[in-house]
């Protein structure tokens, strides 16, 4: 077992993914010598550079330190990946970033929030309500919360929010006070094989939980029955099946105002500055678990007033009377789905033109249908080509696999610099970038352009 206390300097191979760069600055923070690689240069990397952070941008056995007490590496990196291979053949601490977080947390209490989407954004809603209401908390976010321009801080107390990534079955490394259980939609088959196999995971996350422990589910999940706890709470946006829901919702100034409709309390007109109808079922979530804490009403609906949402989380780029511009991570057809539908909620009479990046040749191929039957709820798509991430191409699956599925007659796949030609011809009014790769590398060029 690694001895936290026991490293002085330790080194992250892919330190620009946004849960390595968490771990990064955690380790900065506590006076670790950090150091990193990764194959881009980032924004957020820029960020962990600022911060006094050592990175470099080849593999280069060279450019490495030899003296760190700890590796930590993400499964996203591949197995000849030559730094890793030098660091394992040379007999170096190498563990993945999983077991760090694992350490992290053996001795704290934790809430691990989980699910195939909505995790980051219940995430950071939860550990800002912490922050914001003074009870404070120590917080590893899979994005940049926008009120602090961070994915991670840190408390006196003893508490961890923390992101529990289903990816590589990571999760089950963690042990839960309370747990959150946002979606168990198909994703990482390329990891699962199955939808079947991946729920089994999340039931087996479920019996992570500490004695005593707290669930909180969304409602409707499939399987609800196996997953278990010593209390259980479920939340929806309007089922008033659930122990906690949304009621009397209505847009008040571009804002959601809406009450929560609990078993054993309700909470009147708060307050959500974040587009999107799911952003309301999120913070249906948070507050779930706020409550649960005996955090004070008054101090929640403030706190959720003040939530300025997640980069990346439909965050608006350019919002005036002109122009639109939504960038979003969305990469699951069901994200899709909320994204297009919460644009929807507040812009009725618009033409809705998305732009989508599909992230992994795998997940297209699986789930090309889902994409195609989501997007068709736009009035425009425009495809681009797949991001690979990590992948290496498979025969016949390209973003065209999604195009032929989808019923919607306007719609085309074009590569970056047309897309950005297209931009500058038509200059739409409402314009929707969604994807998990590097589409957002390009949204700074589309702004220039519409404002």
């Amino acid at each position: 077992m690694i001895e936290l206390d026991n490293i002085k300097k330790i080194y992250f191979i892919g330190i620009g993914g946004i849960g390595m760069s968490a771990l990064a600055r955690y380790f900065k923070f506590k006076k670790v010598e950090v150091a990193g690689y990764d194959k881009t240069k980032t924004a957020l990397t820029q960020l962990l550079e600022n911060t006094g952070i050592n990175i470099h941008y080849s593999e280069d056995v060279d450019a490495i330190p030899k003296d760190v007490d700890v590796v930590v590496y993400t499964p996203a990196i591949p197995n000849e990946h030559k730094e890793l291979v030098y660091y394992q053949q040379h007999q170096y601490h190498v563990v993945k970033r999983s077991d760090i977080l694992q350490c992290i947390t053996e001795s704290s209490f934790n809430i691990c929030i989980a699910g195939t989407h909505g995790k980051t954004t219940v995430t950071t809603m939860i550990a800002h309500v912490l922050r914001h209401s003074g009870f404070g908390c120590n917080a590893f976010i899979g994005g940049i919360a926008s009120n602090y321009n961070t994915n991670f801080w840190s408390s006196e107390n003893n508490v961890v929010v923390v992101e529990a990534d289903e990816y590589d079955r990571s999760f089950l490394k963690l042990v839960p006070d309370v747990a959150v259980i946002t979606a168990m939609d198909a994703d990482h088959l390329d990891i699962y094989g199955t939808a079947q196999e991946l729920e089994k995971t999340f039931i087996q996350f479920s019996k992570k939980l500490k004695q005593n422990g707290c669930l909180i589910t969304k409602h409707g999940l499939k399987r609800d029955t196996e997953l278990n706890a010593d209390t259980k709470f479920t939340y929806s946006f309007q089922n008033n099946l659930a122990s906690v829901y949304a009621g009397n919702i209505r847009v008040v100034n571009g804002s959601y105002v809406f009450d929560v409709i609990g078993n054993q309390f309700n909470i009147n007109n708060i307050t959500l500055h974040l587009g999107g109808l799911h952003n309301i079922e999120n913070a249906i979530a948070a507050i779930t678990v706020a409550t649960y804490l005996k955090i004070d009403d008054s101090k929640i609906k403030d706190a959720i007033e003040d939530f300025k949402g997640v980069k990346r989380r439909f965050e608006y780029i350019v919002r005036n009377e002109e122009n639109v511009l939504i960038d979003d991570y969305a990469h699951h057809p069901e994200e899709l789905k909320a994204l297009i539908n919460g644009v929807r909620s507040i812009y009725k009479n618009e033409k809705l033109t998305i732009v989508f990046q599909p992230h992994l040749y795998s997940r297209t191929n699986d789930l090309a249908a889902g994409f195609a039957e989501s997007l068709d709820l736009a009035d425009e798509v425009i495809l681009l080509p797949i991001y690979p991430a990590r992948e290496l191409p498979i025969a016949g699956v390209e973003s065209e696999m999604i195009l032929s599925k989808m019923n919607l007659k306007n719609k085309q796949v074009l590569s970056k610099n047309d897309f950005i030609n297209w931009v500058k011809n038509n200059k739409p009014k409402m314009l929707v970038m969604a994807g998990a790769g590097d589409i957002d590398v390009m949204v700074n060029d589309v702004k220039e352009i519409l404002a």
